[in-house]
């Protein structure tokens, strides 16, 4: 039972991009900034949330489990996450919304596939994270509940729902048809039930590691909020809801991991 919940539980995110991304077929403009900055604030709450609440916190408590120093785990493993998306955000050419100059190293790829290819790299530490929770269920792990698994689950889908239609408008506003934008913006999200899977195998080759990879996940996420949805938010004006957008994920984000988990 447990493995079937965690395949369904590892594919919910990815449903909430594919359905987000649905949305290039039947609205007919670009979602307005006011909106893309309240969508982009919701994001970075729900992440942060999901960073203290269902990785950081479950790595402490592991690691008092095993009897090991309960705050050693979490904070090597939280410096590693986000060492790795540093080092993979300096190295894989992409371009993030609104700006003009694309990162990592030099690349002809065109501005579309570099916009995709920065939402990929935002896409791969929402994946662990949902697969390192899945994978200390299936280890049978004490503090990680069915309840809490689909909470982080679910909360990475809800906030998957606008970043498909972020990412899938644009392109159709660029020239390309409804079809391959939608297309396009699904498969951004694919990326996650990959990371996801492959997370749960290292795990159950290294299950002592379980406390790393929690917080190695949330050091990952934290890295993404920090250095692209944040600035995305202060961009230009309407940053102000943007910051409500924000508290609103935040807060049900650890409503669903509090009540669920």
């Amino acid at each position: 039972m447990n493995r079937m919940n965690t395949v369904i539980g590892l594919l919910v995110p990815f449903a909430g991009t594919v359905l987000g991304a649905a949305m290039v077929l039947v609205l007919r403009r670009e979602i307005g900034t006011r909106l893309q900055k309240t969508l982009l604030g919701f994001a970075s709450g729900v992440m942060m949330a999901a960073a203290v609440w269902s990785l950081l916190l479950p790595s402490i408590e592991q690691a008092e489990l095993m009897g090991g120093v309960a705050w050693l785990p979490a904070a090597i493993g939280f410096l590693l996450g986000f060492a790795f998306l540093l080092i993979i955000d300096s190295v894989t050419p992409h371009l993030h919304r609104n700006a003009e100059k694309a990162e990592g190293l030099p690349s002809k790829a065109k501005k579309n596939t570099m916009l995709l290819l920065a939402v990929t790299l935002h896409n791969i530490p929402e994946g662990m994270a949902v697969g390192v929770v899945f994978a200390g269920l299936l280890a049978g792990s004490a503090g990680v509940t069915l309840s809490a698994a689909f909470a982080l689950s679910i909360g990475i889908a809800i906030q998957n729902f606008p970043e498909g239609a972020i990412v899938s408008m644009p392109l159709k506003t660029a020239g390309m048809g409804k079809g391959k934008a939608f297309l396009l913006g699904a498969a951004s999200g694919a990326v996650e039930p990959v990371a996801a899977a492959v997370t749960i195998l290292l795990t159950s080759i290294l299950v002592p590691a379980l406390p790393y990879l929690l917080a190695f996940a949330a050091g990952a996420m934290i890295y993404v909020v920090a250095e692209e949805l944040i600035p995305e938010l202060q961009e230009g004006g309407h940053s102000n809801i943007g910051m409500i957008g924000l508290a609103a994920g935040f807060a049900l984000m650890m409503i669903l991991d509090v009540a669920l988990g």
